[in-house]
C-alpha cells in the first residue's frame, strides 16, 4: 500500500493568490490533501466542492480558552467547522503547533483535543474528523541511534502520556514536523547529504536494533516510533505534517539550496509513492505533508523560512518535482543536487549517542563555524567571556544548538540532566545557556565558536541561572 503526499497551505504573505486560485492549482497538480494553520472562512469555502481533504487548525493562542471551556470549542466547531464541512472536505484539526516547544502553552493542549472531541461527538463528527496535534522533533530527549528514541522525562506527564492516551482512544494519530535540513545543515561534516536527500548512500546500520537505515528522514520516524514504543503505545501511527528542504538559506544555513530542495522533496515523493514504511514500521505506509506551497514573504526568521514553497506567489515553480504517482513513475532520476563538499558519510553503526540531549538537532541552529578550524582566534584574556543563549532567538533555534553542543559537540551537559546540580531552573534558556558555553569554554573560547546559527552571543558578566556557576575554562 503506498503513502499519500499532502502540502501545508501557509500565508504569512502579502502577495499570495486568492484561494479559489490555489485550489485550482492544487487540482491541476493532483494535489488531493491540504493543511491549514488556521480556519480562515474564506479559503475554507475556496475549497467547497474541491474533493481536497483539508487538515485545519485551532491555533496555539486559543489553547488556553480550548482548554479551559467547552462552550468555547461548541463555539468555535460552530463557526469554523460545520457550515463548511462536508463540503469542504475536513478530515482533521489540528490543536495547536509545535506546542512542545512552547511552555506557556504545552499543558493546555490534551485539555483542549478533549473539548473539541466532545465537540465534535455533539454534532455527530467524531468518527469524520480525526483530532491531533503537530509536535516538532525537539520533543525527544535522545534520537541517535533511532533505537534509544525517547521524549523528553519534563514533558512525559503534562503533554506527552496524556497525549498518546487521547490519541489511542480516539483512534487518531500521531503529528509529527521533521526536518532532515535542520539535522544536515547543524552537522554536516557527519551526516552525509546523499542520506539527507534520499540518494544512494551506503547507509546506517542503528546499534541499538541492528536495522539499516539508507535516510535520515526514516531515522527521524523511527526515533519517534521507538518513544511510543517505549511507552507501549506501538498501535498509533504517524503522519508527517511538515517536512520540506529550503531552496534557499543564509550563508550559515548549510545545504539550502533549490538544487537540494529539488532533490529532497522530489525523492522523499517517490519514496511515498511508491509505498513501504520504515525499517521499524515496514508495513504502515508514509504520509507526509510538504512545508509549504508557497515561498512566504512576511516569515520572520533567517532566510531558509521564506524559501520552502514548492511554488513561488506568481504560481511558477521554484523546481520541478513530481507531485503525483504517475508524474513521479515518469520523471528522471533524482533532481541533481550539489554533492556534499567535505565527503562526510552517514554515522557508522556502532557511533556513540550522547548520554545526555538528542543528536539530531532539528531548529535553525548550526554548528559554531570555528569548531574544526585549526587556526584558532581567541578572545582576549584580559578579561573572561561566556556564550549565552541569545534570548531573541527562536525556541527552535536554541533547542537544535543545545541539541548539537550536548551531542556532535560533546559538550559537558550532565550537570543539567534532571537532579544535576544546574538543572533548574530547567527552562530552555538556561540550559542552552549552560550547553553553550560548555562548548565555548572547552574550545578556548576561540572566535566563532559562540554563535549557533544566531542562538547564542559571548557576554562579559558571569552568568546566572538559578544557583548555578558557569565554568570558566576547561
Amino acid at each position: 500500500m503506498t503513502g499519500q503526499i499532502g502540502i501545508n497551505y501557509g500565508r504569512i504573505a502579502n502577495n499570495l493568490p486568492t484561494p479559489d486560485k490555489v485550489v485550482q492549482l492544487l487540482k491541476q497538480q493532483g494535489i488531493t490533501r491540504v493543511k491549514l494553520y488556521d480556519s480562515d472562512a474564506s479559503v475554507l469555502k475556496a475549497f467547497s466542492g474541491s474533493k481536497i481533504a483539508v487538515t485545519v487548525a485551532l491555533p496555539n493562542e486559543k489553547l488556553a480558552e480550548a482548554a479551559g471551556s467547552q462552550s468555547f470549542t461548541d463555539s468555535w466547531v460552530q463557526t469554523n467547522i460545520l457550515p463548511y464541512h462536508p463540503s469542504s472536505n475536513i478530515i482533521a484539526i489540528a490543536v495547536g503547533n509545535e506546542a512542545n516547544a512552547d511552555s506557556k502553552v504545552t499543558s493546555y493542549v490534551v485539555p483542549a483535543m478533549n473539548n473539541v472531541y466532545a465537540t465534535l461527538q455533539k454534532n455527530s463528527l467524531a468518527n469524520d474528523i480525526k483530532i491531533s496535534s503537530p509536535i516538532s522533533y525537539s520533543v525527544l530527549q535522545s534520537s541517535y541511534p533511532a533505537s534509544s528514541g525517547s521524549f523528553k522525562q519534563e514533558l512525559m506527564d503534562p503533554f506527552i502520556k496524556p497525549m498518546l492516551e487521547f490519541l489511542k482512544k480516539t483512534k487518531s494519530y500521531m503529528m509529527v514536523n521533521a526536518y532532515p535540513f535542520f539535522a544536515y545543515s547543524a552537522n554536516s561534516g557527519d551526516i552525509s547529504l546523499d542520506y539527507a536527500l534520499f540518494r544512494p548512500n551506503s547507509g546506517n546500520v542503528d546499534s541499538g536494533n541492528g536495522l539499516k537505515y539508507n535516510s535520515l528522514f526514516e531515522a527521524q520516524l523511527d526515533a519517534v516510533y521507538a518513544a511510543m514504543d517505549a511507552l507501549k503505545f506501538n498501535d498509533l501511527k504517524i503522519v508527517v505534517t511538515e517536512t520540506g528542504w529550503p531552496s534557499k538559506g543564509d550563508e550559515n544555513e548549510i545545504g539550502a539550496s533549490s538544487q537540494n530542495a529539488a532533490a529532497y522533496n522530489g525523492n522523499l515523493i517517490k519514496r511515498v509513492l511508491t509505498g513501504g514504511g520504515t525499517p521499524l514500521r515496514p508495513k504502515i505506509p508514509l504520509d507526509v505533508y510538504l512545508f509549504a506551497l508557497f515561498n512566504e514573504n512576511q516569515k520572520p526568521g533567517p532566510t531558509s523560512e521564506r524559501n520552502y514553497g514548492l511554488f513561488y506567489p506568481t504560481e511558477q515553480k521554484v523546481y520541478d518535482v513530481p507531485l503525483t504517482a504517475s508524474k513521479a513513475a515518469a520523471a528522471a532520476p533524482a533532481v541533481g543536487a550539489v554533492a556534499p563538499a567535505t565527503g562526510a558519510v552517514a554515522p557508522e553503526a556502532g557511533a556513540a549517542a550522547p548520554a545526555t540531549k538528542a543528536v539530531a538537532p532539528v531548529g535553525g541552529a548550526v554548528a559554531p563555524a570555528a569548531a574544526n578550524n585549526a587556526g584558532k582566534t581567541v578572545v582576549p584574556k584580559e578579561g573572561q567571556s561566556w556564550c549565552v543563549a541569545n534570548e531573541a532567538a527562536e525556541a527552535k533555534k536554541l533547542q537544535a544548538g543545545l541539541d548539537w553542543a550536548c551531542g556532535q559537540g560533546k559538550a559537558d551537559c550532565r550537570p543539567i540532566q534532571p537532579g544535576a546540580t544546574c538543572y533548574n531552573p530547567g527552562n530552555l534558556n538556561a540550559h542552552a545557556s549552560y550547553a553553550f558555553n560548555s562548548y565555548y569554554q572547552m574550545k578556548t573560547r576561540a572566535a566563532g565558536t559562540c554563535d549557533f546559527g544566531g542562538a547564542a552571543h559571548v557576554v562579559t558578566q558571569a552568568p546566572k541561572f538559578g544557583s548555578c556557576e558557569f565554568p570558566t575554562g576547561y
